[in-house]
């Protein structure tokens, strides 16, 4: 019998298992698919040699992350850093872009470049003290107190009817509004600016990396460490009741509150039963993958040295996108998120050829088919778009719901984006992590900080059990 259980090998659940068996202990993971992974899974999806991620693609926390960056995984993993992080095209050829340098970016954003520099400027000199606020738990006092007003401030504006105030044309409010879109949340929103304003300060401070290989790289540097501390990973093995796993002295679960109630529920306080049951999850995505003969022939020609292309069109059209969405509707013109990975990384697709990983958002549980939509999105900034097209393969947040028992709807947020959903997550607590049964814990994305590739919820998971069951600190991470 292994000291520590973990049910699911997502990035958190992976990340969890690492720092436990850096402690000495030993450490199996049970995972329910054929390969481990989760969320940073890659898989030839439509023809030999064309490598496709299929949750996750770019991960601006690759190198932000406190768990990646004791971890190093910069070290274990090879990075590609596109000097343009992110753009959103507009009609006319015109596009607005995300460059590294902050200077360059407002540069280039006419009258509003110097508001969008005013605004960005303090949150990515003060990206630490960012950082630490956004990736702990709300409910405590941020290491940096002045980096978390100034964050607070620029979300209640651009979270609020005032988003527009400060600027006067529209390439900066559509620079911005295709990142906080990431939330899948009502446009605008306190949760959605909160997000866009971290990824965007991440942007400017050390660019959005895109892992060669896939983001299977990531998880496998994240197994590598865990065998060479003891631990084995079990693939192919799916847990359906906590008690299959017999009497470990701890199981984290990276699994999303209706994993939990399907594992343990029968054994949980009525109470906190109650709130797994309330607990709320978002709406869904709709992935569209594409093979495509050449690269997208972006009119922004800029646009083909960016990683990833929000598109949308203006501000007022992504916002009416999204809010259609929140409002159980399939919207016509949909946001597109787009990821361009085989400029950066030769090796996805063979010489001559291109990935293009897009989706968009749907409501929960959707069914609908939206590649004629995403597809036409693409052709709308990117003329001939359909000329390049190889081949499609959709998978929609039914399928993604069918594809992963954790991405309820089609969900992989674990969770919805607003404050509520920020704060009961999945419930309020000190320790969120913590379940009433003893030595059973949670560190999935339904955890604080929330979604995203950071390992930080299996991080934390993980440093309670330690301290908690067996009375040890967190290791050291590094190599």
């Amino acid at each position: 019998m292994p000291d520590v259980a973990v049910v699911g090998s997502g990035p958190n659940g992976l990340a969890a298992a690492a720092v436990m068996a850096r402690a000495g202990l030993s450490v199996e993971v049970y995972e329910a698919a054929g390969t481990f992974g989760g969320g940073t899974r890659t898989v030839e999806l439509m023809q030999p040699g064309h490598f496709h991620d299929v949750c996750s693609s770019v991960h601006p926390m690759a190198l932000a992350s406190p768990f990646f960056r004791d971890f190093e995984l910069a070290r274990r993993v090879d990075l590609v850093v596109p000097d343009l992080s992110f753009g959103s095209p507009l009609d006319g050829g015109r596009a607005a872009l995300a460059y590294r340098s902050l200077d360059r970016t407002a540069d280039g954003l006419g009258q509003d470049g110097a508001a969008y520099r005013n605004l960005m400027r303090p949150l990515v000199s003060r990206i630490g003290g960012v950082m630490d606020f956004t990736q702990h738990q709300l409910l405590r006092m941020p290491r940096d107190p002045l980096a978390a007003v100034l964050f607070g401030l620029r979300t209640l504006e651009q979270g609020s009817p005032l988003w527009n105030a400060r600027f006067r044309e529209d390439l900066a409010p559509t620079l911005l509004s295709g990142v906080a879109a990431h939330a899948v949340s009502h446009l605008p929103s306190l949760a959605a600016s909160a997000a866009g304003l971290m990824l965007t300060a991440l942007a400017h401070a050390q660019g959005w990396p895109i892992p060669v290989g896939g983001s299977a790289s990531i998880a496998a540097a994240l197994a590598a460490d865990i065998k060479a501390h003891g631990g084995a990973i079990h693939t192919g093995t799916p847990v359906d009741n906590i008690k299959d796993l017999g009497a470990p002295r701890a199981i984290l679960l990276d699994v999303a509150p209706q994993g939990l109630l399907n594992l343990a529920g029968a054994d949980l306080p009525t109470a906190y039963r109650r709130s797994l049951e309330s607990f709320r999850y978002g709406n869904g995505s709709c992935k569209v993958d594409f093979i495509l003969s050449g690269p997208v022939p972006w009119a922004a020609r800029e646009l083909a040295g960016a990683g990833t292309v929000h598109v949308a069109g203006t501000r007022a059209e992504l916002a009416h996108a999204e809010n259609e969405v929140s409002s159980g509707r399939h919207p016509e013109r949909p946001y597109v998120l787009a990821a361009q990975p085989s400029p950066f990384d030769s090796g996805r697709a063979p010489a001559g050829r291109h990935i293009l990983w897009t989706y968009c958002h749907v409501p929960a549980g959707s069914d609908r088919d939206m590649g004629e939509a995403v597809t036409a999105q693409l052709e709308r900034f990117a003329p001939g778009f359909l000329d390049v097209v190889v081949q499609t393969h959709v998978t929609t947040a039914a399928g993604l719901a069918r594809y992963n028992r954790n991405y309820i709807g089609g969900d992989f947020s674990a969770g919805a984006m607003d404050v509520r959903g920020l704060l009961q997550r999945p419930v309020v607590s000190p320790v969120p992590w913590r379940t009433p049964l003893r030595g059973i814990y949670l560190c999935s994305s339904s955890t604080p900080p929330g979604p995203g590739v950071t390992g930080m919820p299996g991080f934390f998971a993980a440093k309670h059990a330690l301290k908690d069951i067996f009375g040890l600190p967190v290791p050291h991470l590094g190599l």
